[in-house]
């Protein structure tokens, strides 16, 4: 059950980070929104570390599943937008896949 909350944590830390250099390239945000913005990616990339996997890319690639599923919260939460059915159906399909790579018999 750890493995979920690593997933959460790392992605909303990802996506914030990701979201900082947005906001200063895209929205015109001072450049101060870098340092949080660096600080959430070295985060992201720490967190990752805690999935209990022998290899960093099988970790890597379900944490994809993950990450596009927190994209669209994101996109609903702070950017106000609704994800329609195809956001939500793509990310379905991303969850199943990484529930498979993380949960296949090793």
């Amino acid at each position: 059950m750890k493995t979920p909350i690593i997933y959460a944590l790392a992605a909303f830390a990802e996506i914030a980070g990701c979201y900082a250099f947005w906001a200063w390239l895209r929205l015109d945000k001072s450049p101060l929104w870098l340092a949080p913005g660096l600080v959430s990616l070295a985060a992201f990339a720490w967190l990752l570390t805690f999935v209990p996997s022998e290899a960093a890319g099988r970790a890597f690639a379900a944490y994809g599943g993950v990450y596009i599923a927190a994209s669209l919260a994101w996109l609903w939460a702070v950017e106000r937008t609704t994800p329609d059915r195809y956001d939500l159906a793509g990310a379905a399909l991303c969850i199943a896949g990484a529930a498979v790579i993380i949960g296949g018999p090793r």
